[in-house]
């Protein structure tokens, strides 16, 4: 039994709920450069996070929330670019590493462990 949310991945769900969060900061809302950065690039590892434990191997997810995470500090922190910019970075490479990533993961039932060697 898989975990599906809408018959789509939680992985593909939460990654794109990271997106649009990413996106809804840059609307204006009245934060600082800095706020809209820490916002991003925590929205992007926590709901990340949440994606690697909910698929397997667990590798992928966690690699995409890592580079998605890391470009968006780099993008605020780094060169102290626009909010607008650091969700645009945010967004394009949760997009395609969604797409590269897509072939390789698969969700996981609830309160089972993934198969793996057995001890004799």
């Amino acid at each position: 039994m898989k975990i599906l949310i809408f018959n789509r991945e939680p992985a593909l769900w939460l990654n794109s709920l990271s997106a649009a969060l990413g996106l809804a900061v840059t609307f204006n809302v009245g934060l600082t450069e800095a706020q809209a950065g820490w916002i991003v690039a925590g929205v992007s590892a926590i709901l990340g996070a949440i994606a690697a434990a909910l698929t397997r191997p667990i590798a992928v997810q966690a690699f995409t929330a890592l580079v998605a995470t890391v470009a968006s500090g780099v993008a605020a922190f780094g060169y102290e670019v626009p909010p607008t910019t650091t969700a645009a970075v945010n967004g394009v490479v949760l997009a395609v590493l969604m797409f590269i990533t897509r072939g390789q993961v698969s969700p996981v039932a609830p309160g089972r462990q993934p198969s793996g060697p057995q001890a004799v």
